[in-house]
């Protein structure tokens, strides 16, 4: 490991579809502590790129560390229970269930008590005291009861959130967490960012450039695949490359 503080690493992942390169041979690092972002237009690989640390698809080639170790094999299940929480682009909560039943069934998914099959699911103290927990860092504990397909759409993002850290991940991948937010909802979910930072490596992936200069600590920029630059904000902002093939106007 580079330093103590990494807990998650990419190196040289590749990820091939017959004579498609979706990822090519991007490294890079997470640190606890800090919001790395990847941007780049539609296609250009990044949700493959957390489909790749996340283990919900292989590598073609390159390698994957989750706090010191070799992940590369792990399917997405035991990187889960290793320490790791990931969103989607799409909601993927459950509507008729109240917030706290969303958490609280993803915190059995680390909680697993087996032997205790005689005994309801919500008996689990550990596993009620982590949802109710999840929900409050979320900024959910007034909504805590409230069925979750009545939530606003960035509450549902929100909870999408609240349903990781339900798990005690130490990283947090999340694509595109602000997709569809208004101005205030956008605020809010940076507040949360900036809070869950100190405690966790976070990347992000967004297309709010706004956004993602105001919270990210290192920017990498993917191009067809490939990483064109990985910087900090104002370098990443500065760059020729990156202002021709990505920000315009942003630069």
């Amino acid at each position: 490991m580079a330093t103590p503080d990494v807990l998650m690493r990419g190196e040289k992942l590749t990820r091939r579809w017959g004579g498609l390169t979706a990822v090519d041979e991007v490294s890079l690092e997470l640190a606890r502590g800090s919001v790395h972002a990847v941007i780049g237009t539609n296609g250009a690989g990044k949700s493959t790129l957390i489909n790749l640390l996340s283990g919900e698809i292989p590598p073609s080639s390159g390698r994957v560390e989750l706090k010191g170790v070799d992940v590369t094999a792990w399917p997405q299940p035991a990187r889960a229970r290793a320490g790791l929480g990931r969103s989607y682009q799409r909601t993927t909560i459950f509507p008729q269930f109240t917030v706290f039943e969303n958490c609280r069934l993803s915190a059995q998914s680390r909680l697993q008590r087996p032997w205790a099959w005689w005994e309801r699911a919500d008996a689990c103290a550990l596993a009620v005291e982590a949802a109710r927990g999840a929900a409050a860092k979320a900024g959910l504990a007034a909504e805590i009861d409230r069925p979750a397909g009545l939530l606003s759409h960035g509450g549902r993002r929100q909870l999408e959130i609240a349903m990781c850290l339900a798990t005690d991940p130490e990283v947090l991948l999340l694509d595109e967490p602000l997709a569809g937010m208004g101005a205030e909802e956008t605020d809010r979910m940076l507040e949360l960012l900036a809070e869950l930072r100190p405690g966790h490596a976070i990347l992000l992936v967004e297309h709010d450039m706004d956004a993602v200069f105001r919270v990210a600590d290192r920017i990498t920029v993917m191009v067809n695949g490939a990483v064109i630059a990985s910087d900090a904000p104002q370098a990443v902002r500065a760059n020729p490359e990156v202002q021709a093939a990505y920000l315009g106007h942003h630069a």
